[in-house]
This record gives structure tokens, sequence and C-alpha cells, in this order.
């Protein structure tokens, strides 16, 4: 294998293959299918490892009072798109977990992407008692018992999958903080090996990627210590270390936090869109308040969608008479979409006109070919808002039943069966649609899955995304519209946030000071008047022929500034060349020559960790200078050698950002005592108003990041 073609093994507790292989529940599930398709297309060597859930997510039913109902059918293997798995002998191959003080035995399955297998481990076996058989039947269902076990399953059982398939990654790639204990298991198969734990924890670290989907603290899975200590306990002392050191990769806020573990374990990181990576960064921060926000090692690689999955039938006819012949192969190339705008605008129309069409037959809606039909479908979280469309219903009916420019809303999406504020959303949208002023106006359509949301991003006319800002991480069903030609009205949130350009849809600011009662205000006052002075008119405007040309000409740009920049093609590039490719390097420098590297830096952090205490910045005095201010600060280092740390000056700079001056060391005053200088280009007063201070950080060409060790060492006070 070409050392530019590192092996990946992608761990996801969902994966959204086919609406024919119900386990996955929303967004987090649907990316990972797209992420392993495009895997296929561009013929990476990726592998996908999850679960499969025997009652999958729960099937969504609506009572007449809008109550939700979930129901979990059981699901034969037999019956789903999955083949088993053989050992060497022919016979179904299985791998053993322990969970508590027994052992789990789980049967392997493997999906296809092509070309990509995705394996699936499953407990519902004979060999398994009949509660621990429960144990792989619903996706994020049960109380925190099962979902460690569930997560212990991914994690450890995932390792030892792929073990036993015989595939051996370059790259481990955690999706989410659900496969985190991954980390664990590999740590305690160099432990076998007789490897230190820090060594063994060094080579894990350099050889794994992880992508963060949550900007919620609350959204990070947490254990109790005792939980750990219960269901992992006779598993610690495996792993070379003492419980202490084990639970110290997790440990946030007297709970074990299965992202700061993922976080502890990984030499990238990466949020899902640009804005989400800064609220990750601020996240994180609190973990290591130290460490200004700004220099919080979090990437960010935004989201995209499997354009292939998602496009309707009639754009693509349109698009393979008009494209480039290999426009499939192009995606993620600005170039291949030019040709959009050649084609004829009453021909755009009448493709997404019968998209709609068999929208509205699918989903049993009346029709809807003459009124502006808007879409909103996603997962029922009060952070979503699908109440704000509701703040004002005399403007509401208003635009819905206006004489010229009517408008209809499409609603769906489930609420978790423990959310009880989600569920009541999904009661008053029911509510709202069963009032004489909106029936036929407002609908609910149950039970959202793949088929469903595909229908809905390729046949209604205006997608509508109304979150909190800035809680939402990414967001992938509004791009799954924009590349249907259907254009986004959208708080400028996730990936809209770099999508949205003033031509191809709508944004709402989103605002963000201010109590929630407020935002919620501004933000709905904002979304009546798009909807009604500027969406409807352009809507209804039509020529001599009936084709609305403006409104086409925003679908246009819809498609072409979108498709190539929020493709899973552009997206798994990206990993490729920014993370997948250099972390296979470090790793295989990490792990070559018994893992040489790995020991040098896991004894080098070890002693850092154990002097830090003795590293103190003693004074800092400002002088004019020709050139500006001069900075000198005494630094006590004590065994820590000087080429071992970086000492800067660091301040505000007035627009959310940081400057800063590295300062060199001029003098030694005593055995471990160095005088560091620098020369601050302006005047004392800017370094005084910038909030301005000196630091030590310890650095090596080893890390992965300047701030890996977590460690800073700031000035008390300077004159």
């Amino acid at each position: 294998m070409s050392r530019l073609q590192p092996k990946v093994a992608y761990f996801s507790a969902e994966f959204g293959l086919s609406e024919s292989l119900p386990i996955y529940s929303g967004g987090l599930g649907i990316l990972a299918g797209d992420h392993v398709k495009a895997a296929n297309d561009l013929g990476l060597p990726l592998v996908g490892v999850g679960v499969l859930y025997r009652r999958g997510y729960f099937q969504q039913r609506i009572q007449e009072d809008g109550a939700q109902e979930a129901l979990y059918p059981p699901m034969n293997p037999e019956e789903l798109p999955v083949q088993p798995v053989l050992d060497a002998y022919g016979q179904p191959l299985f791998v053993d977990v322990p969970i508590g003080k027994r052992i789990v035995h789980l049967r392997v399955w493997q999906a296809n992407a092509g070309n990509v297998p995705v394996y699936l481990m499953d407990a519902d076996n004979d060999r398994n008692n009949d509660h621990d058989r429960r144990l792989t039947d619903r996706l994020y269902g049960g109380d925190q018992e099962t979902r460690i076990a569930h997560e212990i399953i991914l994690g450890i059982g995932g390792v030892r999958v792929l073990r036993a398939v015989g595939f051996e990654p370059d790259v481990w790639h955690m999706n989410e903080g659900h496969v985190a204990f991954l980390a664990l298991e590999r740590i305690r198969e160099y432990s076998a090996e007789g490897f230190p734990f820090e060594t063994a924890l060094e080579a894990v670290k350099a050889s794994t990627v992880f992508t963060t989907h949550t900007p919620v603290p609350a959204g990070h899975d947490q254990f109790s210590f005792e939980l750990m200590d219960r269901y992992l306990g006779d598993y610690f002392w495996q792993l070379g270390s003492d419980r202490d050191n084990i639970l110290g990769l997790g440990r946030h806020n007297d709970k074990f936090n299965m992202t700061r573990l993922a976080v502890q374990t990984s030499s990238k990181v990466n949020g899902v869109s640009k804005l989400h990576a800064e609220v990750t960064k601020e996240l994180f921060h609190k973990w290591s308040p130290d460490i200004p926000p700004q220099d919080v090692p979090v990437d960010a690689v935004t989201n995209g969608v499997h354009t292939e999955t998602w496009l309707s039938p009639e754009l693509r006819e349109l698009y393979d008479q008009h494209l480039v012949y290999n426009w499939t192969r192009e995606v993620a190339n600005p170039e291949t979409w030019t040709k959009v705008e050649q084609i004829p605008d009453e021909k755009i129309w009448e493709a997404h006109q019968a998209a709609k069409q068999r929208m509205t037959d699918r989903l049993s809606l009346p029709n809807l070919q003459d009124v502006l039909t808007i879409g909103f479908a996603r997962r029922f979280a009060t952070y979503k808002r699908a109440y704000l469309l509701f703040q004002d219903l005399e403007r509401l009916e208003r635009i819905v039943h206006h004489p010229e420019r009517p408008v209809a809303f499409v609603f769906a999406g489930k609420a978790h069966p423990a959310d009880g504020p989600g569920q009541d959303l999904i009661r008053r949208i029911v509510e709202v649609s069963k009032m004489e002023s909106f029936r036929g106006k407002v609908f609910l359509v149950e039970n959202y899955d793949m088929n469903i949301g595909r229908h809905l991003v390729q046949g209604v006319d205006v997608w509508l995304n109304t979150p909190v800002k800035p809680m939402e991480a990414s967001g992938t069903s509004g791009i799954k519209a924009a590349i249907n030609g259907v254009p986004n009205c959208s708080v400028l949130d996730g990936w809209w946030d770099e999508g949205y350009n003033g031509e191809n849809g709508w944004g709402i600011e989103g605002k963000t000071d201010g109590g929630r009662g407020y935002q919620d205000w501004v933000d709905g006052e904002t979304l009546y008047n798009v909807l009604e002075g500027e969406i409807a008119p352009l809507y209804y405007e039509r020529d001599d022929d009936g084709v609305p040309c403006e409104w086409v000409a925003v679908m246009k740009h819809s498609i072409r500034s979108i498709t190539p920049e929020f493709s899973t093609a552009r997206m798994v590039g990206e990993y490729w060349r920014n993370a997948y490719v250099p972390v296979a390097e470090r790793g295989r420098r990490f792990a070559a020559n018994r893992l040489e590297v790995a020991q040098r830096v896991g004894a080098y952090k070890k002693f850092v960790r154990n002097s830090w205490d003795n590293v103190y910045v003693q004074e800092i005095k400002l002088q004019p200078h020709e050139d500006g201010t001069r900075v000198q600060a005494s630094i006590r280092l004590g065994c820590i050698w000087h080429a071992d740390v970086r000492v800067e000056a660091v301040g505000s700079d007035g627009h959310g950002g940081i400057w800063k001056l590295e300062l060199r060391p001029v003098t030694e005053f005593l055995t471990g005592e160095y005088l560091y200088e620098g020369v601050y280009p302006d005047r004392m007063e800017v370094w005084r108003r910038s909030n301005a201070n000196v630091r030590v950080v310890p650095v090596s060409p080893d890390f992965c990041n300047e701030f890996e060790l977590e460690l800073t060492c700031w000035g008390t006070h300077w004159r």
C-alpha cells in the first residue's frame, strides 16, 4: 500500500447508508454513511465499524392529539442488506468483550458501501444470556448502564473485530466520543506486548483522529467513576497503569467524559464547521483555562453530503445532458458546475416541479404545485426552534393565506423518547395544523427517515432552519436541499454561516445577545419579514410562460455555489490531505523500532509534568525602545532545559484574536534562571490596553501541537 494511501478505520455509533438498514437516528449517522460512500467513490482504503441494532432507532407514530409513539419492531438480519462475516473455518465470526464481570459475545456482520465494508456487531445470539442479547437492541436507548455497555462494544469490540478480519489501520478515526474506548483497547494491546502505559498512550495518540459534532456541553457522554469501576474495573489493570491515570484520561467535573478521553488520545481534533470549531475551542478551554480559546488545537473540516445519494433523478438527468460527461467524478471541482447556468430556466423549473409532485404523492400531501412550500425536517430538539414560526400566529395566518402569494409548511422529524420538550414541539405542530386557520397550510409527516428526507429536500421550494446560534454544529439537510436547487432560509449557523453568499438563499443573522426570549423574538420577526417581503414575492414573480426566472436564478446559484464546496468528495479529500496522511505518517514514526519515538515522547512528557511546578515567571519589565517597547522577563525553569520551552508575550488584538511575540533568552543568571527579551512593536500604553502577559509553554518537535501537554505558566505581575 502506498504511503499516500493510509488505511483508515472509521468508527461511528450509527451509519445511515440506506433507509433499508435503519441503524441511524439523524445527522451523525447520515454523515457517517455519506463519509464511507465518498471514500468508496474516491477509491480510498477505509472501513467502517459500528453496531447492528436489532431494533434500530424507533419507528414514529403520531397520535391524534400529537403525542409521539415510539415503536421498536425487531429486525431480522437475513432481511437486511448485511451478510455474515465468516472466520477462517467458514463459521460465523464472533468477538468477545468484557462488560463488568462477564464476557459478551458479539457476532459480526458486514454492510457495504460499494467496495467499502462496514462491520457491525450484534449481541443478539444464543451465546449470550437474555439480558446481554438485548444490549445491541436500540440505538441511543436505555439508561446510563446500557449506554456504557454500548460504548464498550463500539470501542473495545470494534478494535477486536478489525483484528479478527485482518484489517490493520494506519489511522483510527473516532466519529464522536461514543467510540473513544477504542483508545483504551489499543493501549491494552501495547501493554500486553510489554510496553509501558506512557509509551502505549503516545503510540495510540499518534495514529488517531477525533471529530466532535456536539457544541452543547450536555451532549457529551459522561459516566460516573462508580459506573466506570463497575463496568471496566477488571479491565483497567490490563492497561499497564493505575486506576487514577486511566480515569484521568477522561476526568472532567468528577465524571469520566468520553469527549475528553477522545481529545486526550488523538493527535488531530476537528469540529464540523468553521464556526463549530470556534465554539468547540471555547468549550475545551474550560478543561485547560490557562490556554486561551484561540490557541486550543481544534481544526475545522466542514461537513458535506454525498451528492448522488441526495440528488433528484430529474436533476441528475439534466446534469447528464448538460454537464461534463464525468461530472459525478468531479463533484468537488467548482468548474464542473459552471454549466448549470446554461441549462434553460424552464428545464430547471420543470425538473423541480416533477420532484415536487413526486414528494406530494409519496408523502400523501395535497396538491401543492401552485403553492410556495417550505420544508422543515430534522430532529425535534428545542434548540432547533421548530416553534419559532408559531410565535405570532396572526401574522403567520396572513402569510399562509395571502390572496396572491399563499404559503404552506411541511414539518417532519422525531424527538428522542426521553426528550419531553422535543415531543411537546411535535404536539404544538399538530395543534396548529388542526386549527381552522392552518388546515391545508401546515403539515406534519410522521416517521422521518432517509427516504422521506430525500423526497423533502428534493421537492420543497425553500428549506427552513432556525437553530439557536451557535448551537448547530454543522447541519447537512440544508446542503441536500441546496444541491437540488432548493434555496435555504436559515439562521447563519453551522455550514450556512460559510455557505451563504447573499445570492443563494436567505440568511437570518441569529441574535446572540440578550436572553433566549429576546433572541427568539428578534429572529422570529426577521423570519416573518423575509418570508413576506423577499421570498414569497420572488417565488410568485413569473414570465409569460409561467417560469419564475429570478427564482430559478437563485436555484442555479444555490447549486453552483454549494454543491462542490459542501460535498463529501471535498470533505473526505480534506480529511485525507490534512488529517489521515499526516497522522498515518506520524503513527508510523512513533511505532517504528518498537515504539522508539513513542517511548521518548512519553518519558519526556512525564519529566516535564513532574518538573512543571518549578517553572515560574519571576518578573516582567517594560522599557521604551526605538522600535516600540522592550519586554524583559525573568524566568525560572528549574531542571527543564531552555530549548524545551517557548517564552512569548501574548495579548488581545481587540478583534477577538490574540497577538504573540516570541521572547529569546539573552542571559542565564543562575542554573535554571534566564532573562528573556523581545521588542513589542508599539507603545507601553497599547501593551497595557491589550491585557498583555508573558507565558511559558513546553515544546518539542515531536508534539502534534504546541499545547499538547496542556501546560502553561503565566506571569503574575509586570512593571
